[in-house]
């Protein structure tokens, strides 16, 4: 049997060789210089196809930018779809204190701001920048914690009253391909997912349940957009007990979450063109996109 930390560093390894891909245009829908969408054609050519926008994933720690995934994005668009990869602020490049050697996961509230006002503008964006797509047939995508905030960004109707970020009416989407989310809170933090960055994320401790009821995906249930998670079995980064424990809170809130379980995959081959666990990824995209 392999050993996982090996097996998850090769993975990791691979996932990460590819060369950036520059994207085809790029458009603001804010004034920081994170507040950015970089937009990929499809490959083969053909005008209003569907639309794929990718969060990236990284513990929400401002090192992982989108560069990562942009060959992933570039393997969506060569299998004949739009794609809009979405840039978004992060944690800053501190310490934290008591201790933490790494940065600050996520920034309260702009990382949550800024994947709201990308997601609002991207229809009009879309329309001026990347004619090819089609804004009507939108699937989001996200790795890792772009998971849990491509689950997030589907279950804006369902936040509480008052939330900022609340829209009146689902979202216009076709669906949501979750791949290895931070999609429960809970579990994440019981098993110190990426060294405690949800705690991070939220502010830590004293502001914890108060925000979680805002962010947590595992909270906001049902939603009625139709959503997939896809998951290796051998994933040792965000365990599979994680997108478990979201889909049986959806089931529990009587809505049925599509669940593709990949053996001996860990947690990168979902976004290495290389891997065959990336072709069954954008297979599931497909499938609602079409």
């Amino acid at each position: 049997m392999p050993d996982p930390v090996a097996r998850d560093a090769a993975e990791e390894a691979s996932a990460m060789s590819h060369p950036a891909v520059a994207p085809d245009a790029s458009a603001a829908y804010g004034d920081h210089p994170d507040q950015v969408v970089d937009f990929y054609a499809p490959r083969s050519g053909h005008a209003a196809v569907p639309l794929v926008v990718v969060l990236h994933g990284g513990a929400w720690r401002a090192p992982y930018d989108r560069q990562h995934v942009t060959p992933f994005a570039d393997f969506l668009a060569r299998r004949g779809l739009a794609v809009a990869n979405v840039e978004y602020r992060r944690g800053r490049e501190i310490p934290q204190q008591r201790g933490d050697a790494g940065p600050v996961a996520g920034r309260w509230p702009e990382t949550f701001d800024d994947v709201a006002a990308a997601l609002d503008a991207l229809p009009d964006l879309a329309r001026k920048t990347l004619p090819q797509a089609d804004p009507r047939r939108i699937v989001v995508t996200g790795h890792s914690a772009g998971g849990q905030l491509a689950l997030w960004a589907a279950a804006r109707h369902v936040l509480p009253a008052g939330s900022p970020w609340r829209l009146a009416a689902p979202p216009a989407l076709r669906g949501v391909v979750a791949l290895a989310p931070i999609a429960d809170f809970g579990a994440a933090v019981e098993l110190g997912v990426c060294g405690g960055a949800v705690r991070q994320l939220l502010g830590g401790e004293e502001q914890y349940d108060e925000r979680a009821a805002h962010t947590d995906p595992s909270a906001l249930l049902p939603t009625g957009i139709a959503t997939v998670v896809v998951q290796g079995r051998a994933d040792i980064v965000v365990p599979q007990s994680v997108a478990a424990a979201y889909v049986d809170a959806a089931a529990k809130a009587g809505e049925t979450v599509g669940w593709t379980l990949l053996e001996e995959v860990g947690h990168f081959p979902l976004i290495d063109p290389a891997a065959d666990a990336c072709a069954v990824v954008a297979e599931e995209i497909a499938q609602l996109a079409w």
